[in-house]
């Protein structure tokens, strides 16, 4: 039943966003007009600038296309949602719709920045790999406070506020981990940095399915 009910509820996500398509043209355009902005200002910058610049993207893109994703939710069909599934099950629902989401954007922010801004990885296959990991754990941190934020009387400053600490260890160590990718010699310590993210993306996931039941009650 819970696994039905889950599954329903990514659907139901993913058709709203599929037949509205106004969030998933607007952050198309934003980083189509950011890439192409870089290109005529710069051309096509050193890998480090690069790198820089690809996570400050994937940064406003999670929040542009991810971080409503309970904010859009009218509070009356919260109560509604309450009657039919349970809290934790909803939560992974949207965590997983998110994931997606950030995913496919991700693929597309890689693309337009191979077309626009060249391509200095010596690694291509480990800096994807990166990048589809740093989705996740955007998508995650970013639902997690969409949920807060939503249920504290859609305080969208609220994510904000909470975000900062979040977010800017997080993409520390994404871009940090993503130099391995750009640099020809090995780089020492990436392994340590790669469990410490997948820790952090843990106790996230861990958090909201802990915390949102407490929240969904209110």
């Amino acid at each position: 039943m819970a696994g039905s009910a889950f599954i329903s509820l990514v659907k139901k996500d993913l058709l709203i966003e599929w037949r509205q398509k106004h969030t998933l043209f607007g952050v198309l355009l934003y980083v189509g007009g950011t890439v192409f902005v870089v290109y005529m200002m710069n051309g096509q910058p050193e890998a480090r600038v690069w790198n820089a610049l690809f996570w400050l993207t994937q940064l406003f893109v999670a929040v542009n296309s991810v971080a409503k994703s309970f904010l859009q939710e009218h509070p009356n069909r919260f109560r509604y949602y309450f009657t039919l599934v349970h809290p934790i099950t909803f939560m992974l629902a949207k965590m997983t719709y998110s994931i997606v989401l950030m995913l496919v954007m991700t693929l597309v922010t890689l693309f337009l920045y191979y077309l626009m801004l060249g391509w200095p990885l010596t690694n291509s296959g480990l800096f994807i790999l990166i990048s589809l990991v740093g989705s996740i754990s955007l998508s995650s941190v970013f639902t997690f406070l969409s949920a807060i934020a939503a249920r504290a009387q859609q305080n969208s400053a609220l994510m904000a506020i909470l975000g900062f600490p979040l977010v800017t260890p997080l993409l520390m160590i994404l871009s940090k981990l993503a130099v391995v990718a750009l640099s020809p010699v090995y780089v020492e310590g990436w392994g340590a940095l790669a469990a410490v993210l997948l820790a952090l993306d843990g106790l996230i996931i861990l958090l909201g399915v802990i915390l949102f039941p407490f929240l969904w009650q209110e």
